[in-house]
């Protein structure tokens, strides 16, 4: 899709057999063009050419045509779309504008039968309208998807905090061993002098090799005490998620049904959706062509003759061709518009089921995913101890074979000299007491930079926490800071147009936002005043067509710029503006004019005279 400067640049639309149109080509300047022209002067079909060009298949193809083509030319591209009959129904192809005209239908394309502008009249619920288009099944997935990672964020800083504290005992640990170093240095060095002193040629074999064994001795036994303490430790945690997995339940075949509930309400959401999407665009289709080829079946005002004439008359469907009475279109548009109410309230009801099953879900998931990470957890707590004590085993072993070597080696030297076995037994000592010092010093070491290693990472995830939880603020008020916007946005614009519009005693029309636990209404106010001054609250249902018409179009403006739809379509179509008089529908399209880049609106001749020079005025379609 093309983006469009509004300064200055001009569309060319051509058109072929849509709504009462033969044939014509248009060029529209950026601002505001005024359609110019009594009834049934093909007005309202060029807004439908337009529209189709856009995208919406809220268009109609002439009766006696079976196909028509509508051309766009727009920011230096070419924009087509094509009508066909087929089997009854029209088929629409081509490359419009938009790919997706939701947004447009509702607060662009301001015709008659616009949603917007028919919700005041048909009381309709203004909150929904508002939040159409919004993905709100996206959302949820979003918070579920930012939840699950701040949760694993969550547990991994708790892990680095108890990291933290362990390494300030170690530090406080590794002082304390230097400090036994240094001794036990200094004593060693002073049994090699002794036994310097005591040792005789031929017995210095003999005692390097109980000095090698004894200090293997040491060694083993300090490396089989580790091992059980670690046996001990993972023991005790096994228990703790032992127990921590019997207090935590989940039924997979609740949350496999709650699933498929959940893909159901979806589906069934998505064809109520599309119905009433069908359906609105059936409505619209078929009052914009009695609008536009029959507006005497919506004028008649002439009493019961007239009535009589109008119910005897035959017509020719726009749709399939055929001959049907007056009486029988009007039933047909009556019966669809109470099959949209029902089909709406269908989709609400389907809607508030979604939003409580998938909080359901989403507690299970919550629950599964706990208990899998303590299975996991055990299974690598349950290989662990496998491993280790299969290494304590290997060590006992050892520990037996070199505990029998140095009873054999003590044996053979027990004649030489008590001094001197004296002197190599305090030098073994000593050694091994070194040695010992050296590998708790080397293993806290190690401790130390894994534990500089792990805490290296805290600040990036302190950092993606606070990222997480403001994302997940952002998401979880989006819809209620949309629902504000669009309140701020109707409230601000509806009291600058009633100031400009000068309506009596009408002294103000504002929507309140209303909540109930999670669910929040919108609820319409009018506020009047009396001649004396006084102000009270009246009922929209006392409001004048004129205000009602008045009222509908700022909702679709603040649909309009809350959504930021000028930046999808550049185009706001305006329709049937008749119960306003000429004077306010000049003040109202100059205040439109700022917020779209180009406005089209049909007029009857007396009203677009009232309108600014300045304007284009297209008189012949």
């Amino acid at each position: 899709m093309s983006s469009v400067e509004a300064s200055g640049e001009s569309v060319v639309v051509r058109a072929e057999k849509i709504g009462g149109i033969d044939s014509t080509s248009i060029e529209l300047d950026a601002g505001v063009t005024a359609l110019s022209g009594r009834n049934a002067t093909n007005r309202t079909s060029f807004l439908q050419a337009i529209m189709a060009a856009l995208g919406s298949d809220r268009a109609s193809l002439k009766g006696d045509a079976e196909r028509g083509r509508v051309e766009m030319d727009i920011g230096g591209r070419t924009y087509t779309r094509t009508l066909a009959r087929k089997n009854g129904t029209l088929a629409f192809g081509g490359e419009p504008y938009l790919d997706q005209s939701q947004l447009a239908d509702l607060f662009a394309f301001l015709l008659e039968s616009n949603e917007a502008r028919r919700a005041v009249v048909r009381d309709d619920d203004l909150r929904e309208l508002i939040l159409r288009p919004v993905d709100v099944g996206e959302i949820e997935a979003t918070i579920e998807r930012l939840q699950a990672e701040k949760r694993e964020i969550d547990e991994e800083l708790s892990k680095l905090s108890a990291v933290e504290r362990e390494r300030g005992s170690l530090e406080e640990e590794r002082a304390r061993l230097e400090h036994e170093l240094e001794s036990a240095e200094e004593a060693l060095e002073a049994a090699r002098e002794a036994l310097s002193e005591e040792e005789t040629e031929t017995g210095s074999d003999r005692f390097d090799r109980l000095r090698e064994t004894r200090t293997d001795l040491e060694d083993v036994t300090f490396d089989l005490d580790t091992e059980r303490a670690s046996v001990e430790s993972l023991e005790a945690e096994r228990e703790d998620v032992r127990e921590e997995l019997s207090e935590l339940s989940v039924e997979s075949d609740d949350i496999d049904e709650v699933a498929r509930e959940i893909e159901r309400l979806r589906g069934r959401k998505r064809e109520l959706d599309e119905t009433v999407s069908q359906l609105q665009t059936v409505i619209q289709f078929n009052e914009d062509m009695v609008e536009a080829e029959y507006p005497e079946l919506l004028d008649s005002d002439d009493g019961p003759v007239t009535d009589q004439l109008l119910a005897d008359r035959e017509v020719s469907c726009w749709t399939c061709g055929s001959t049907v009475e007056t009486d029988r279109i009007e039933e047909t548009l009556s019966s669809l518009r109470d099959l949209r109410r029902e089909k709406v309230e269908r989709r609400n009801g389907v809607s508030s089921e979604l939003d409580s099953l998938t909080e359901e879900r989403a507690e299970y998931r919550q629950r599964r995913e706990e208990r899998d990470r303590l299975e996991r957890t055990l299974s690598d707590i349950e290989d662990e101890l496998a491993d280790r004590r299969a290494r304590i085993d290997d060590l006992e072993a050892r520990r037996e074979s070199l505990r029998s070597t140095v009873e054999e080696l003590e044996t053979e030297i027990e004649t030489d000299e008590d001094e001197t076995l004296d002197a190599q037994k305090s030098l073994t000592r000593h050694e091994v007491e070194r040695d010992r010092l050296r590998r708790e010093l080397d293993a806290i070491d190690e401790d130390l930079a894994e534990i500089e290693d792990r805490l290296a990472t805290q600040e990036d995830l302190e950092e993606r926490r606070e990222e997480i939880t403001e994302e997940l603020e952002t998401q979880r008020t989006r819809i209620e800071r949309l629902e504000r916007e669009a309140i701020g946005a109707f409230n601000e614009h509806m009291e600058t147009v009633l100031g400009l519009l000068e309506y009596a005693n009408l002294e103000r029309i504002w929507i309140e936002r209303l909540a109930t636990g999670e669910e929040a209404t919108f609820e319409l106010h009018v506020t009047r005043s009396t001649e004396s001054g006084t102000t009270y609250e009246d009922s929209v249902a006392h409001l004048s067509e004129s205000e009602r018409e008045v009222t509908g179009l700022i909702v679709a403006l603040a649909g309009y710029l809350v959504h930021d739809v000028h930046e999808h379509v550049p185009f706001m179509l305006l329709d049937s503006l008749e119960a306003l008089d000429s004077e306010r529908i000049a003040a109202l399209v100059e205040y439109l004019e700022q917020y779209a880049p180009y406005i089209v609106v049909a007029l009857l001749p007396e009203d677009a005279a009232a309108l600014d020079e300045k304007y284009t005025r297209i008189t012949e379609i």
